[in-house]
């Protein structure tokens, strides 16, 4: 079997750092970039990517402008996309889902949580 590869999207390497070993601990391959951009470009050539984890609230480019984007790259119109966030505000949920996220999962990540979400792919 196959492990499943995640990319995750963050600006703060600690945050990568957390989920990255987490995640490697769950049998997951893991990928990270520190901008939405960079992301775009790794998206463009890397043809497996199972899911994606994105931080919302980053410089340059949020999630809420990069995951439209992500979604229009050939053949990632039906990858996993969650949307993280710290702010956990009323209707965040939702504004994260409007953008094209798949699921959504709030800092500090519980990762039971975040298993769930993982496992639709």
């Amino acid at each position: 079997m196959n492990k499943k590869r995640i990319l995750i999207i963050d600006d703060d390497s600690r945050n990568i750092f957390a989920l990255v070993n987490t995640l490697r601990a769950k049998s997951f391959d893991c990928l990270s970039c520190l901008s939405a951009e960079d992301a775009l470009k790794l998206l463009e050539n890397d043809e497996h990517i199972d899911a994606i984890l994105i931080d919302m609230m980053m410089p340059e480019m949020d999630g809420y402008d990069a995951i439209p984007l992500i979604k229009k790259i050939p053949l990632r119109e039906k990858v996993l996309v969650i949307a993280v966030t710290a702010q956990a505000m009323t209707g965040d949920k939702e504004k994260c889902l409007d953008a094209g996220a798949d699921d959504y999962v709030s800092k500090p990540i519980d990762v039971d949580k975040l298993l769930l979400a993982l496992s639709k792919i």
